[in-house]
């Protein structure tokens, strides 16, 4: 016979819930003294007494009165991803844009977050809202073309509006990553077409300069080669002229030697005979030769 059977080996059932009720009650009264409870990493501890906020507990061990409840709050970066935000432009064009927003519950501000918005942190539905009214009144201000060429401007302006906007709520933006502009269809086909014609724009532009700078080569080496002829002929008549005036001052010289050397001849001539005539005797040669002279006859005379 066993603690739990009858002497008719029958279940004892009073004893099994004496023992169970025993036990549930040990339970209950380990779960209700034991005071302490643990806040993870990353979280804040909410404390809570019929429903009144008493305090709010950094991450560790806490001290819980069995009177008291403890929620744990999530303080990690959160996100919120918004699905073809919609806006207009300025000039009416209808635009759409996927965001991810990366956020924080500032952790003085945990008991309001708290008491207002959210029990566990998670802000997700606020931030999407908020998200879709900023992207509205942000993209009213700039036209399409502006949307594109100027994103970076766009993206900093919606990200200082949303950080506003949502410290309202008790949270940080940590970051925003804004995907691409989607336009109309119409619109998107109008830029494309634009976009090609610009490409033909600038082809037929670098065509004209090409040819441009073709002729300008092609004239400056006419231009360099008549120049070439122009000096050569130049140089050619320059030569040509001074080896006239070389030959021209070489007969000069030619002449006046000629003329300079017959009168010296002459002077040579008229020396020799002045000794031969003061060397003679004043007699005539006894022998004389047929065509010899004869000293100071002229027979002219």
């Amino acid at each position: 016979m066993g603690r739990y059977t009858t002497d008719t080996n029958r279940i004892n059932l009073p004893a099994v819930l004496r023992d169970t009720g025993i036990g549930l009650a040990v339970l209950l009264l380990l779960l209700w003294v034991n005071p302490f409870k643990t806040v993870p990493t990353g979280t804040r501890g909410v404390i809570t007494q019929f429903g009144a906020i008493k305090g709010i507990e950094p991450e560790g061990l806490v001290f819980l009165p069995p009177w008291q409840k403890l929620a744990v709050f999530n303080i990690r970066a959160e996100e919120a991803t918004i699905e073809h935000a919609e806006g207009s432009t300025s000039d009416t064009q209808p635009v759409k844009v996927s965001m991810t927003v990366r956020y924080s519950i500032a952790t003085d501000r945990v008991a309001e977050v708290y008491e207002k918005y959210s029990h566990d942190g998670n802000l997700s539905s606020y931030v999407q809202t908020a998200t879709q009214e900023i992207f509205k009144a942000v993209t009213a201000r700039y036209t399409a073309p502006e949307l594109i060429s100027q994103r970076s401007k766009v993206s900093s302006d919606i990200n200082a509006a949303l950080r506003e906007k949502l410290a309202l709520y008790g949270a940080n933006v940590i970051n925003i990553d804004m995907r691409n502009f989607a336009f109309s269809d119409t619109y998107m086909a109008a830029i494309n077409q634009k976009v090609t014609q610009e490409q033909l724009r600038l082809v037929a532009e670098n065509q004209l300069k090409t040819v441009e700078a073709e002729q300008k080569q092609k004239v400056a080496i006419a231009e360099a080669e008549a120049a070439a002829t122009r000096a050569k002929a130049d140089g050619e008549s320059y030569a040509n002229l001074k080896i006239a005036q070389a030959q021209a001052e070489a007969l000069k010289v030619q002449n006046a030697a000629l003329v300079q050397s017959k009168e010296v001849l002459e002077l040579r001539r008229i020396e020799v005979e002045k000794i031969k005539a003061e060397r003679w005797d004043g007699k005539l040669p006894e022998h004389i030769y047929a065509g010899a002279p004869i000293p100071f006859l002229n027979v002219s005379k």
